[in-house]
């Protein structure tokens, strides 16, 4: 299986085939436009502008399922990307990431690059956060919050798993490395 067999919806509610992103290197992110780490979305445009013309697409999907911090339609949630972050990457339709109405696209995500722990700044507060709600949270390869970020090599590999509290210089890095 390849991320290129999957098709999403866009925040228009039309179908598009990961397929067209096929040779591109890709970092997928479940996002939020209330969330603490929703300032992240400045530095993912800078990565972004830095690399989309040597072949870097990020492909955003709003999700709501953690403290609804992704309120409203995906056509409200696209303006606000636009309008207050100035997102110019595509902002796909608002999914579920965790559960029985998961996105497959996401279930395949975390079947290839599952949790391997909470790093950076911010992740004592983070895994308070979440062992109050789940103390077994650790357990599972279930997306813990929003800006969980996954990377995709040129030939359609998951090649990594960045949960939101790591610093995204090095996030910068290891897209340098695949292009």
């Amino acid at each position: 299986m390849s991320i290129y067999e999957f098709e999403v919806k866009e925040s228009d509610g039309n179908i598009k085939s990961l397929e067209e992103y096929s040779g591109k290197v890709l970092l997928i992110v479940n996002s939020a436009t209330k969330c603490g780490f929703t300032p992240q979305y400045m530095q993912l445009n800078e990565i972004y502008n830095e690399f989309h013309e040597d072949g870097f697409a990020i492909l955003d999907f709003p999700c709501n399922q953690f403290g609804k911090q992704a309120p409203g339609t995906a056509e409200e949630i696209t303006e606000v990307c636009r309008n207050k972050w100035l997102v110019p990457y595509e902002i796909f339709e608002k999914v579920d990431v965790n559960g029985e109405n998961a996105d497959p696209l996401f279930t395949y995500l975390k079947q290839e690059q599952g949790f391997k722990g909470i790093t950076g700044k911010g992740a004592t507060k983070l895994k308070l956060v979440l062992k109050a709600m789940d103390r077994h949270y650790a357990e599972n390869d279930d997306i813990k919050w929003n800006f969980t970020k996954f990377l995709i090599d040129r030939q359609g590999n998951v090649v990594q798993r960045f949960e939101p509290t790591e610093d995204l210089k090095d996030v910068k890095e290891k897209i340098k490395e695949l292009l």
